[in-house]
């Protein structure tokens, strides 16, 4: 990966792009889309694949949030598909193969990525690392069901873990060069213990709550 990536694209891209996600909730904010970025662009080291491609699937990764979560992938990919000031930089064809590779990123896809800059900005999606990935499903419950008591967004988030992140979940792994095979094993050990699981929970949500001051 000897390409650079123009000026213009990234100053585009963070005045018009990552801006966006200010808007979304805690676990999908601007920190999340920079840390995918990073990792994005880490991980594409190891392929011949061009910066600019990886840092525009990145950032583009989760826009359609704006269109609701169940569809956001899609929406993603249509966001940038349609956006025709990225034609400065790119062909028909490599927004085309962004494009698929937005559209792919998502953890509960039903298929693998089509092509190798999916592979990278889903890997890079994954960011496991136990305690910030818990937090994550944390504040996602409090964003999105701010009327559930602390047992109900307990039972939410362990069933979202477990089908996601536990030893039969849907989450699936791409990249050998990545940390994430180690972390989901850790992350697995502490989804394995209730009692563990439900103390870390526990600890996150009195954490993150003081920062949410309708929820009591």
């Amino acid at each position: 990966m000897t390409q650079q990536i123009p000026t213009e694209l990234t100053t585009y891209l963070e005045r018009h792009i990552i801006v966006c996600y200010n808007g979304f909730d805690r676990a999908h904010d601007i920190s999340h889309v920079r840390q995918v970025i990073e990792e994005s662009l880490r991980l594409a080291r190891h392929y011949d694949v061009n910066p600019a491609m990886v840092l525009t699937i990145a950032a583009y990764h989760d826009t359609g949030l704006c269109r609701g979560r169940e569809v956001h992938h899609l929406a993603s990919g249509e966001i940038l598909q349609t956006d025709t000031t990225l034609r400065q930089w790119f062909t028909e064809e490599q927004i085309k193969v962004m494009k698929e590779a937005v559209e792919d990123h998502r953890a509960s896809c039903g298929h693998a990525p089509r092509n190798i800059y999916g592979l990278i900005v889903a890997e890079a999606d994954r960011c496991i690392e136990p305690e910030y990935t818990l937090r994550r499903a944390v504040q996602y419950g409090l964003d999105h069901y701010p009327a559930l008591g602390i047992q109900e967004q307990y039972q939410r988030f362990k069933e979202h873990v477990r089908s996601k992140y536990g030893e039969s979940g849907y989450l699936k792994l791409w990249i050998p060069q990545s940390n994430n095979a180690k972390q989901l094993a850790k992350l697995r050990r502490i989804i394995a213990d209730e009692e563990k699981l439900y103390t870390l929970f526990n600890r996150l949500y009195t954490e993150l709550t003081d920062s949410y001051p309708d929820i009591l």
